[in-house]
């Protein structure tokens, strides 16, 4: 079976999760659901940053240690990816033994490459970031990311040679060109590093909270050298040798646009001054921005998904989530917003649709589908819609992939408003319409189950449909003509009653 594995970047456990943290983790999510439709082995690894010294400063202020402090903070995220239905594979800790093991084993790699050197930085560091900045990279002394005044520090630290890498790097985007998703990120990444790259410090020996350098233990790995291991070590590096060897690299690193340089820059040259193999891509997302301005726990214009599941539903916010913003670009959230689109796609369309077909089946069909004819008006457009929601799906493109999916929803609520089956009388031509239209929305209830899993079940449930709408398949189950007629619908409770905007 062809496999198919994607990573979230794992969130930093200073505060509770909010909606940028479930952006990119929902985006995750669904592009693992559509691969198992397309018959491949899924793995999806999540988890926290742990480590640094924003922890050691939340702990000092809360008057506990800094492990307490993430062990309270860490399983909010775990149990956010519960109610928001991720499908988790593996949920990686960065205080968890196997990862200890796997970054000093990566660390000893490149220091035994020549790649690691004792130098002192004299610069300006942002908390909030974790990360170093020249002059022209600061707006006035300030953050461009988070608006925060960078601090002056000077110490003596072990750097990596990234400087070394440039070439190498260039040529492996070169041979690989198709690497970042959307195309364009491609462009940014390689400007930079043709603009040349400088060293970066991989150890703090100010700081005691995090994982000792198996070469001098006076310093603790820096916070890319430690949360960036993760990929490889969940994979098994450090601990399970073959299972690494089976499951590395993986297919994406889906990731938010703010740390473009240090997963597709820093960590492939990591990679490869350890002599292991880069990931074979990375799908990098867009901000949500609330009034126009990134999420960010220091600016406070944080949005807890989990307030919102309980009044839209999980499925009606994961669909949001995915449809409303096209992936890679900033997206703007609001509440009005997530209402409007709720109304127009799923209530009138998509649950007005599902209920329709089961009420004129349950009047004028005595409740039991009609078989679907071999071809018809709607053959065709299920046709294109298959093709152009697989076409997106492979892009990485959730919204366009939805749309395309909407197509055929729109297709056939005006099918029915043309043919008017519930003026029609019991008979062939009533069968004709109504077997068209359950086979449309069976198909949509395949493509759309990435997005919605819970819905898309209960719907093809209501069709009479047996097993698990997950274990459709992509291609074959998509083809036209596979409801069988002769099973039982069921209309059910509206699937998304209106909301007041």
């Amino acid at each position: 079976m062809k496999k198919f594995s994607a990573t979230t970047p794992i969130y930093y456990v200073n505060a509770k999760p909010h909606l940028g943290h479930a952006y990119t983790t929902i985006v995750t999510d669904a592009v693992c659901r559509w691969h198992k439709l397309c018959g491949e082995e899924v793995h999806l690894l999540t988890g926290t940053d742990e480590h640094g010294l924003k922890i050691q400063q939340f702990a000092d202020a809360e008057g506990v240690s800094p492990k307490q402090f993430v062990d309270r903070i860490a399983p909010m995220f775990a149990d956010a990816w519960r109610r928001l239905n991720i499908d988790v594979s593996d949920f990686i800790r960065t205080t968890e033994q196997r990862h200890k093991v796997g970054v000093q084993k990566l660390l000893q790699a490149c220091y035994d490459a020549g790649d690691i050197e004792v130098d002192v930085y004299r610069g300006h560091y942002c908390v909030a970031c974790e990360a170093y900045y020249m002059p022209e990279e600061l707006d006035d002394g300030k953050c461009k990311i988070h608006s925060t005044k960078a601090q002056y520090v000077e110490e003596e630290n072990y750097f990596f040679r990234l400087s070394r890498y440039e070439k190498k790097l260039l040529d492996w985007y070169a041979a690989h060109p198709d690497a970042i998703k959307p195309d364009h990120r491609v462009n940014e990444v390689t400007g930079f590093i043709k603009q040349g790259l400088r060293d970066f410090s991989v150890s703090r020996k100010s700081l005691t909270w995090g994982i000792e350098l198996p070469w001098d233990k006076s310093h603790v790995a820096y916070v890319w050298f430690d949360a960036l291991a993760n990929y490889i070590t969940a994979h098994g590096y450090g601990t399970d040798e073959k299972r690494f060897a089976a499951t590395w690299p993986v297919d994406y690193h889906f990731i938010g646009k703010d740390i473009i340089r240090f997963h597709c820059v820093y960590w492939p040259a990591m990679l490869m001054s350890a002599g292991l193999e880069p990931p074979k891509g990375w799908a990098v997302g867009g901000w949500l921005l609330v009034g126009g301005e990134k999420m960010s726990k220091t600016t406070g214009n944080v949005v807890n998904p989990l307030d919102l599941i309980d009044e839209i539903g999980v499925d009606g916010f994961r669909y949001y989530v995915l449809a409303d913003t096209n992936y890679g670009n900033d997206g703007d959230f609001s509440y009005e917003g997530l209402l409007s689109r709720f109304n127009s796609d799923l209530a009138n369309n998509f649950g007005n649709l599902a209920a329709r077909v089961a009420t004129v089946v349950e009047k004028k069909c005595g409740g039991v589908g009609p078989k679907p004819s071999s071809k018809g008006e709607l053959a065709a457009i299920a046709t294109t819609s298959v093709a152009d929601t697989i076409k997106e799906w492979q892009n990485v493109q959730t919204s366009r992939a939805l749309d395309a999916t909407w197509s055929l929803i729109r297709a056939t609520n005006a099918f029915l408003e043309a043919h008017e089956p519930w003026k029609m009388e019991p008979g062939k031509e009533l069968d004709t319409v109504m077997g068209d239209a359950l086979e449309a929305l069976r198909i949509v209830t395949i493509l759309a189950s990435p997005a919605m899993p819970r819905t898309c079940q209960e719907v093809w449930q209501r069709l009479g449909m047996s097993g698990q709408v997950a274990d459709q398949r992509i291609g074959t189950d998509t083809q036209w003509g596979r409801y069988p007629g002769s099973t039982k619908v069921h209309k059910g409770e509206p699937l998304f009653p209106r909301k007041k905007v």
